[in-house]
């Protein structure tokens, strides 16, 4: 029935199938591909047919919602599934997802797609970069400079101000205030964390009852809406995005392949037999087949390609 509760794996595995199908929809293999997926159980029917009638009801939405979801695939795949995915589960009753940070993230001014980076000029002289798959709108106003991170990464560079406004970066989790300085800010569902790469920034963690935390140049710290973490020594190569790479040190593959599905369109899975598996080095972005590739010649995995977009690192 088209009312029964769908899973979160089969509303990702079906949005997954909607962006890669919008993708490329004239590619047999992936059609049938498609039809062997739906035929594998009636809730993989369910969910697409659920997919079908939210599909049509964002046709009928205002031109700017409908380009501001289901065509936003080819720059932001990984959210756009994620999207899709809250929205199949919870049936998109009333299209309420207007207000969602979903939304919000896809509707923002200014947007990355995966693996891409943008540079931006803000009005008083300062530059805001953007991070793959980011979204964040600027609002400079009488008393305040905002920047809203709306999902993402971005470095901030500030500028003195002659109104002498406060320079903050919002997120759901809380607010930077910039002190004259030069930071990162990542935000996503779960928490942000702060860089601080000259002089210094306050962090204000949305729920009052928590004391701010003062970061200083060369520390970093993650914080919720819910509580702020103890400031440590920033990561050396917390700016390697910038020159396009992917350092790693002794880190579990698990932790690798969760921070190169950043850069990379789809869904990338790791194994458990081989989550542990340690690795070290600087992976070029540009092209993450070819670093999966490396993997398989320096560790003992194998990679399987369920289409173009979904691949899975397994023991060999």
């Amino acid at each position: 029935m088209m009312g029964e509760p769908l899973s979160r794996a089969v509303a990702e595995q079906a949005a997954s199938w909607h962006v890669d199908l919008l993708d490329e929809p004239a590619d047999p293999s992936r059609r049938d591909a498609h039809q062997r997926w739906l035929a594998q159980s009636d809730e993989h029917r369910r969910a697409w047919a659920r997919l079908e009638k939210l599909q049509g009801r964002l046709e009928q939405a205002p031109a700017g919602v409908a380009r501001a979801t289901l065509n936003q695939a080819r720059t932001s795949r990984r959210r756009m599934i994620k999207g899709l995915a809250v929205l199949l589960v919870a049936g998109g009753a009333g299209l309420g997802w207007q207000r969602s940070d979903q939304y919000q993230a896809l509707t923002a001014r200014y947007r990355t797609g995966t693996g891409e980076q943008r540079s931006l000029y803000l009005a008083d002289g300062g530059e805001l970069v953007l991070n793959t798959d980011s979204s964040v709108d600027v609002d400079y106003g009488a008393g305040a400079r905002r920047v809203i991170l709306h999902h993402g990464e971005i470095l901030v560079t500030t500028a003195p101000d002659p109104q002498g406004r406060p320079f903050t970066v919002d997120t759901r989790h809380g607010s930077v205030l910039a002190l004259g300085t030069r930071f990162s800010v990542y935000s996503d569902d779960v928490r942000a964390q702060v860089g601080v790469m000259e002089k210094a920034v306050e962090i204000r963690p949305t729920d009052n009852g928590q004391p701010p935390l003062r970061l200083e140049v060369g520390q970093q710290a993650d914080f919720s809406h819910r509580r702020v973490g103890q400031a440590r020594p920033l990561n050396a190569d917390a700016l390697a995005w910038r020159n396009g790479l992917l350092v790693a040190s002794d880190w579990r593959l698990e932790a690798f392949l969760t921070e190169l599905s950043r850069y990379r369109p789809g869904r990338l899975v790791c194994d458990q037999q081989v989550a542990d598996l340690r690795l070290s080095g600087a992976f070029n972005l540009t092209d993450t087949d070819v670093v999966l590739e490396n993997l398989t010649q320096t560790l003992p995995v194998r990679l399987t390609y369920f289409t173009r977009y979904w691949v899975r690192v397994g023991a060999k």
